[in-house]
């Protein structure tokens, strides 16, 4: 696969997206976004992916918003098509069925927020700083933002970053639940890379029914969750993974799924 404004890499079953237009702090624009959408969706159908880790080019930025030159010639109709466009390839990362995460290494404002938390997991370098900037110019949060972080940290916090537009830190990050760790920049890829092996190794038909589950408590009542839950449980007892497991928890010895 060849691109304009992102890399794509694959190795032992992750595939590495990097956002590469660091003359522009990786900013999104529509291009950059259309191939998010091209990339995510060959990874999707994949089957020699498991996991996926999601970055940004240089020290400086993840992603450090939208375009804005594009952004300021919207209007009432278009506003709306470029803000559903995003949401659409948003859910598709969060929505992939394969675990995403989020390698913040710099600045994630906006877009750049949104992007992160459409991810799975997200861990961040010590450099890194986020927000939702958006009231600065007169609009919102479109691709998500004003949904998908209250539901991370809360409605207050959510309320503050967004109406203040104010940027928070890496630890800052991290106490508010909004990132699952922090490391030094040198570290971060690594430690990504190390997590999407972990979960690598365990059964992918219960790793994507564990998403499938998670994700579906946006849209779920608790009793309606609950009965999802119970199905997808149903589903993964009839694997040979399963099997697997319990044996070798059983014997003691160290699983060895087949991943059909």
């Amino acid at each position: 696969m060849e691109y304009q404004n992102i890399l794509f890499e694959a190795k032992e079953n992750i595939a590495t997206v990097t956002i590469n237009r660091p003359d522009k702090l990786n900013a999104l624009n529509a291009a950059t976004v259309n191939e998010l959408k091209d990339v995510f969706s060959e990874i999707k159908n994949d089957k020699q992916i498991g996991a996926v880790i999601l970055t940004g080019s240089g020290e400086k930025a993840f992603v450090a918003g939208a375009d804005i030159v594009e952004l300021s010639k919207l209007n009432i109709i278009s506003g709306k098509e470029f803000a559903e466009k995003g949401q659409c390839v948003f859910n598709l990362i969060e929505n992939l069925g394969k675990p995403v995460i989020a390698a913040v290494n710099g600045f994630a404002l906006g877009g750049g927020c949104e992007l992160a938390m459409a991810c799975h997991i997200r861990l961040a370098s010590t450099n890194a700083k986020f927000g939702q900037p958006e009231v600065n110019l007169g609009i919102i949060p479109g691709y998500g933002g004003t949904q998908r972080l209250p539901r991370i940290v809360g409605s207050g916090r959510a309320a503050e970053i967004i109406l203040t537009g104010n940027m928070i830190d890496a630890e800052e990050a991290y106490r508010i639940g909004l990132v699952n760790k922090v490391y030094e920049q040198s570290a971060l890829r690594d430690e990504a890379e190390k997590l999407a092996k972990k979960i690598l190794s365990k059964g992918n038909f219960a790793v994507k029914m564990s998403l499938n589950a998670i994700t579906a408590t946006d849209n779920l009542s608790e009793r309606e969750g609950l009965n999802y839950e119970a199905g997808l449980f149903a589903l993964c007892c009839g694997t040979e993974d399963f099997k697997e497991g319990t044996a070798a928890f059983l014997e003691k010895r160290k699983p060895e799924f087949k991943n059909d």
